[in-house]
């Protein structure tokens, strides 16, 4: 049972990621932050979850199984950042120590930039057709470097973009844009994974013959790994699309029925203080 835990490859960065993500969150709670205990148990399971497809033994089914593959990233991509931003972790990383520090004005307009709705749409549907395109991905699965690389920036990119779709509004964000235009880019994002996961399910079933090289953690059939994949890229990841613009739906419809604690939601089964 151990070896589930295990690193299948030591990734310093996944640690120390875990680590910070961890302690800056049990500080701001030992500082006084309350968040209710739904948003507590959603931060714990997004950065668990992202931890364990990166740095556990199920990385090494993502590197010898393209539909491991397809779910590893739908899980760094989708669900764990979209878990993250939906405990709104924000106002207990304010508590933690350290937490004033100014970041440098360079990175605050790289922010800025990035997270543009139209910038941010195209950039999260950019990244999931750039690490798919064949050539790519074999040279991505046969690179250490590379690879870290590729799972890294769908992270990076993941948490961003279920940020700025998911924060709460008239929390004196960088970027706050409204639940209209969330719900438009979250509904453009969706058709492009649709046609990328269908064109991978539907299509010549050689297109990731880098799993023939490496071999197959399960004895799968090239085209049903193909396929299994292809279908996880296709309706999971462009259901997370479905469910994001629920959650917005009924937040802004309960905010225009009249908004509680200055504008931030509050759920009926939401106890405790919010911190902001």
């Amino acid at each position: 049972m151990v070896k589930w835990f295990v690193p299948w490859e030591f990734d310093p960065a996944a640690v120390l990621g875990l680590a910070v993500a961890v302690a800056a969150y049990a500080l701001g709670l030992a500082r006084g932050a309350r968040p209710a205990y739904w948003r507590r148990v959603l931060y714990g399971l997004g950065v668990l979850s992202m931890y364990a497809v990166m740095h556990t033994r199920l990385d090494y089914f993502a590197q010898y199984l393209f539909s491991a593959h397809r779910a590893q990233h739908l899980v760094l991509y989708h669900l764990g950042p979209f878990l993250i931003a939906l405990s709104d972790p924000l106002p207990v990383w304010r508590r933690a120590p350290g937490a004033a520090v100014q970041a440098p004005r360079s990175a605050v307009r790289v922010y800025r930039c990035l997270q543009q709705p139209a910038v941010a749409g195209l950039l999260f549907v950019g990244l999931i057709a750039f690490w798919l395109i064949p050539s790519v991905h074999f040279d991505a699965m046969l690179s250490r470097d590379l690879y870290l690389l590729m799972n890294w920036s769908m992270a990076i990119d993941g948490l961003l973009f279920w940020w700025l779709m998911l924060a709460p509004r008239g929390g004196g964000h960088l970027v706050d844009p409204g639940y209209g235009t969330r719900i438009v880019v979250l509904v453009a994002v969706m058709f492009p994974q649709i046609a990328i996961g269908a064109f991978i399910a539907l299509g010549p079933s050689d297109l990731y013959d880098v799993y023939a090289v490496c071999g197959r953690a399960f004895p799968l059939s090239p085209a049903q790994d193909q396929l299994y994949g292809g279908l996880i890229t296709w309706i999971p990841a462009a259901m997370m699309s479905v469910v994001g613009a629920l959650t917005l739906l009924r937040r802004w419809r309960r905010e225009e029925a009249g908004p509680v604690g200055g504008g931030r939601e509050r759920l009926p089964q939401e106890s405790g203080r919010e911190n902001g």
